[in-house]
């Protein structure tokens, strides 16, 4: 497969927490995502841009939190995040960036 602009769109960016690391011990990556991405789409994109063969994809959305900045009310945006379970033998070293 060969990475198209809309695989871009989809995947955000690795997520590096002490959670995530411990789901890549289970053979798992953490991706921010599109918020609007679907399961299939979410596949396909991280299949296409690192060359891997996915499993699984779980996802979860955290609501942004109410904030006050200067004493005016703010929202901070929503997120989704892809647990990307990946294939025996597949890795992908989100670490590289750093």
């Amino acid at each position: 497969m060969s990475a198209k602009a809309e695989h871009y769109d989809v995947i955000r960016k690795p997520i590096i927490t002490e959670k995530a690391t411990m789901a890549s011990e289970a053979g798992a990556v953490v991706f921010e995502v599109d918020i609007a991405a679907n399961k299939p789409q979410i596949k396909e994109a991280v299949e296409a841009l690192f060359n891997v063969k996915v499993k699984a994809v779980n996802t979860t959305i955290t609501k942004g939190k109410v904030k006050r900045f200067r004493g005016q009310l703010g929202k901070r945006k929503d997120v989704k995040k892809a647990y990307v379970t990946l294939q025996e033998g597949n890795t992908i070293d989100v670490t590289t960036g750093l």
